[in-house]
């Protein structure tokens, strides 16, 4: 079985496609290069060990001085390829009065395309600790398959709301302040980006994994002989490996390819994808029971701790990944179209 990791995985960058982008956060005042490979590499633990502090509507104050130009390595994974995937697709269907308020509130960042800065909320996590919990939905019953919302939207300290689908239902609320004219504390540009963000985490089946192994992350094994964990083959390995096979290493060629399906022969599904049978977008607890689903239909199967994965695992998984993606996007564009412009 050949090596299906890249010799430059252990960085996690590719220089080929990294992209100059203007960020106006002085939270990026840290090395932010560093910081991202030492999150990529240490990503068993998901950053759990920081304690996460309780916060009213998850608000937080505005970050500050807006003067740093950053050249962003584009870092493969659900981190990276995949968040950047999700806004890309959604983007393509963007009606003119949510593209014209998106970027509006790009404005104080300098970057013109909500895609290049969807991976924004995992970049602050270390600045924005009680950010962390808002990213899974772990599913605290280890033989359930099925999200509830009482029992797993919480953080490490049992506090109700705080976990992906929580987090949806509040920047939601907060993009329709800004809609409204609502006086609030809410820098709006950060409200667009978690929830851009959190859109995609909530599609990825690990990020509603079973609690017991932290959505993957403790269950350690090789993925085409590469030591690694089933988490890290969800969020990265597998996108590494469509991108090599099918799109010569192109993440634009993989965003191009998941479009003209959902143009084409998933047409359909799109359409019942954006639905919320019964209530109005998002429905973000639907979204994360698809998610377990998926993670115990797909993800867990095959994938004890010690196996390796290969060729059998990887073809017939990476149509998952690519369906899950698309979800995502059509999603997200459908929840702006909603908030922006009142369609869906």
């Amino acid at each position: 079985m050949y090596s299906r990791i890249r010799d430059n995985e252990t960085l996690l960058t590719r220089t080929s496609h990294s992209r100059a982008i203007l960020i106006n956060w002085s939270v990026f005042c840290l090395d932010r290069h560093q910081l991202c490979i030492i999150r990529e590499k240490h990503c068993e633990e998901r950053e759990r060990h920081i304690p996460v502090e309780k916060m009213r509507s998850f608000a937080f104050p505005l970050l500050a001085s807006l003067s740093l130009l950053l050249l962003v390595p584009v870092i493969h994974g659900w981190g990276r390829d995949g968040h950047y995937t999700t806004c890309k697709l959604a983007e393509a269907s963007f009606s003119q009065a949510t593209a014209s308020q998106v970027q509006t509130l790009l404005e104080p960042t300098g970057a013109t395309d909500l895609a290049t800065l969807c991976s924004w909320a995992d970049d602050v996590r270390d600045q924005l600790p009680w950010s962390a919990a808002l990213h899974f939905a772990d599913i605290q019953d280890p033989n359930a398959c099925t999200f509830d919302y009482d029992r797993d939207c919480i953080d490490e300290n049992g506090v109700l709301g705080r976990c992906v689908v929580g987090a949806i239902y509040n920047y939601t609320g907060q993009l329709f302040d800004y809609v409204n004219g609502t006086q609030t504390n809410y820098n709006y540009t950060e409200s667009l980006l978690f929830l851009s963000h959190f859109l995609g985490d909530v599609h990825q089946p690990l990020h509603c994994g079973h609690a017991v192994d932290l959505g993957g992350n403790k269950i350690h094994l090789y993925y085409y002989n590469t030591y690694t964990n089933l988490h890290h083959v969800w969020d990265t390995s597998m996108i590494y490996s469509e991108e090599d096979d099918f799109y010569n290493e192109s993440v634009d060629g993989l965003v191009s390819a998941i479009n003209q399906n959902m143009t084409g022969v998933w047409s359909n599904l799109v359409q019942s994808w954006q639905i919320c049978s019964g209530s109005s977008l998002p429905c973000p607890s639907v979204y994360a029971n698809e998610s377990i689903s998926a993670a115990c239909q797909w993800a867990y199967p095959d994938a004890t701790a010690g196996s390796d994965l290969g060729d059998d695992y990887f073809y017939s998984r990476y149509p998952i990944v690519n369906v899950q993606l698309a979800k995502g996007g059509a999603r997200l564009a459908a929840l702006l179209n909603y908030i922006f412009s009142g369609s869906s």
